[in-house]
C-alpha cells in the first residue's frame, strides 16, 4: 500500500527529520520524500498505513499535511 500526502517541507534537512520520525511508527515502511514537487509530497510504503496516523502525528509536529487522492 502506498499513501502520498502534501506537505509544507521545504528543507532536506526537515525532510530528513520527518522521515526518521516516521521511520519510529513504521519501521519496514519506504518513506521519501519529493521536495522538488509543488506539494512537497511525501510517499509512505508498507503492508499496512494509516492515514489519518500519519495525519494526526505531523500535525503533532507542527506539519501542514493532507492526503492526496
Amino acid at each position: 500500500m502506498v499513501e502520498v500526502f502534501k506537505t509544507n517541507v521545504h528543507s532536506h534537512d526537515h525532510a530528513i527529520e520527518v522521515v526518521n520520525a516516521l521511520q519510529n511508527i513504521f519501521p519496514f515502511a519506504k518513506i521519501n520524500f519529493d521536495l522538488e514537487d509543488c506539494d512537497k509530497i511525501l510517499r509512505i510504503e508498507d503492508e499496512v498505513v494509516l492515514a489519518s496516523q500519519v495525519v494526526e502525528y505531523l500535525r503533532n509536529m507542527k506539519i501542514v499535511v493532507s492526503i492526496l487522492d
